[in-house]
């Protein structure tokens, strides 16, 4: 690098405006100059000025204009992902303070559905209350749709559950994959029998889960026509468990938490694994910067675990 060209990187790096860097990460995030404004409480043409004076700082035009709106240049994608960046570290800085002289104290609070068998779970609020024993945990079970309003109505920051429709306020991470198997009890006619076609289940008395039961086996009970002989419901996981196995009727269970009893004996697998439904468990957090310092470091601990696992 010459002397003039590094002059004029430390020339740009002292005199650029902030305030500029944040209007051009809102326009994209905004999706337009005019929903920018609206956002950030300014009028269109201060919001357009305002990025005319970055692309003349830096050399460069960030957007492509039309009257269909704006898009973004590739100059403008680069610098994105600096903004996003930078932002995220100016973000971090009060939490790593915290952290750095042992000012931490505080409540997690996370909210998910029941029988969550997930060992980067456990591993993360062992090795986080290790680390910061001043902190809280607070655990909230409840059915999916549940974990969804508690974290829409900022009641909790972190939500362990299903993917729904709760809107752009909260970020989904993929946890793991969790698989269902239907299930009967020792003494059951179909104890020891394997079922190749689901519509033989018809008349079969069904355990189901309520409010609580994934998507996607709701949608294969539907599709062939099971649960319409009820023989018992139990919005919890475990409590779902208990009448399958004392034999109310047979039922979709996570095979994480009924695997104790199988081994047992007390519960029988009736589907080959082609045929049982598997979909994604979720780590779920609202796109609120805003959160406490306690939270966001549980957040970081958990992303950690999920990145080492994905490598």
């Amino acid at each position: 690098m010459s002397e003039q060209t590094a002059r004029i990187d430390r020339d740009f790096a002292r005199n650029v405006d902030w305030n500029l860097l944040k209007v051009f990460l809102e326009i994209v995030r905004s999706g337009g100059i005019g929903a920018a404004a609206r956002t950030l409480n300014k009028q269109q043409p201060s919001v357009s000025a305002a990025l005319k004076r970055l692309e003349d700082q830096l050399g460069a035009r960030l957007f492509d204009r039309s009257t269909s709106g704006v898009r973004i240049t590739p100059a403008g994608r680069a610098l994105h992902a600096l903004c996003e960046e930078m932002f995220e570290h100016v973000r971090m800085a009060q939490h790593q303070v915290a952290q750095a002289t042992k000012r931490v104290g505080g409540m997690v609070r996370i909210q998910l559905i029941s029988s969550i068998v997930c060992p980067e779970f456990d591993a993360a609020i062992a090795s986080f209350h290790a680390r910061h024993p001043g902190i809280a945990m607070e655990l909230r079970v409840s059915a999916w749709r549940g974990v969804l309003e508690a974290l829409g109505g900022g009641e909790v920051e972190v939500g362990i559950g299903y993917e729904g429709s709760a809107g752009p306020e909260l970020v989904y991470e993929p946890l793991f994959v969790e698989t269902q198997q239907l299930f009967c009890a020792r003494g059951h006619p179909l104890y020891g029998r394997k079922i190749a076609r689901l519509e033989d289940l018809r008349r079969e008395g069904f355990v189901l889960t309520g409010a609580d039961e994934p998507e996607a086996v709701t949608r294969l009970r539907g599709r062939h026509g099971l649960g319409a002989e009820q023989a018992g419901q139990a919005e919890d996981v475990h409590e779902a468990l208990r009448l399958v196995s004392l034999g109310v009727g047979i039922g979709f269970l996570p095979v994480g938490a009924a695997e104790g009893t199988v081994r047992a004996g007390k519960l029988w697998p009736l589907l080959p694994a082609h045929l049982q439904p598997a979909y994604e468990i979720y780590l779920i957090s609202r796109a609120d910067p805003s959160r406490d310092t306690a939270t966001q470091l549980f957040l970081d601990e958990m992303r950690r675990r999920l990145r080492a696992k994905r490598v």
